[in-house]
């Protein structure tokens, strides 16, 4: 069952998909900079939040800047095929926190670890999932955002 935020579609393409990558920011330790970091991750989709785990997870980046900055983009998108060019995928905006997670995706790589940030989306783009990316020659985006004053 999907959640009221994602269609059934999306909510069934995300849960298909393993590997996505996570854009967050943190100010540099060492000089006060701030530097924006991305990363391919694998994650689980519940069908409402977005959880990246990863080995010594507390030392990465990710977690770090997660710490610093609560805000993060996390995007799951492939290609359906090649010819023709028929793209697909889901951007998803989002503050994210530190959880403790049993049965979670890190179990099954043989480096377990209960840690997971968790993404609580508040935006997000969808394209070739619900439909054509491509219609009468324009790029068919699906845009939504949560209320967020509820």
């Amino acid at each position: 069952m999907a959640s009221k935020f994602f269609t059934e579609n999306e909510s069934d393409y995300l849960k298909s998909q393993r590997l996505a990558r996570i854009a967050t920011v943190g100010q540099n330790r060492e000089n006060g900079s701030v530097q924006p970091d991305v990363v391919p991750v694998g994650f689980d989709f519940d069908g409402e939040y977005f959880y990246v785990g990863g080995m010594n997870l507390a030392k990465s980046t990710k977690f770090k800047n997660v710490q610093d900055n609560s805000k993060v983009a996390i995007i799951i998108d492939d290609l359906k095929t090649i010819d023709p060019w028929d793209p697909r995928g889901v951007r998803i905006y989002g503050t994210a926190d530190i959880v403790a997670r049993q049965g979670g995706y890190m179990d099954r790589t043989g480096h377990s670890n209960n840690q997971y940030i968790r993404i609580i989306p508040y935006k997000k783009w969808s394209w070739g999932v619900e439909g054509p990316v491509f219609v009468e020659g324009k790029f068919n985006v699906k845009k939504s955002q949560k209320d967020m004053t509820k």
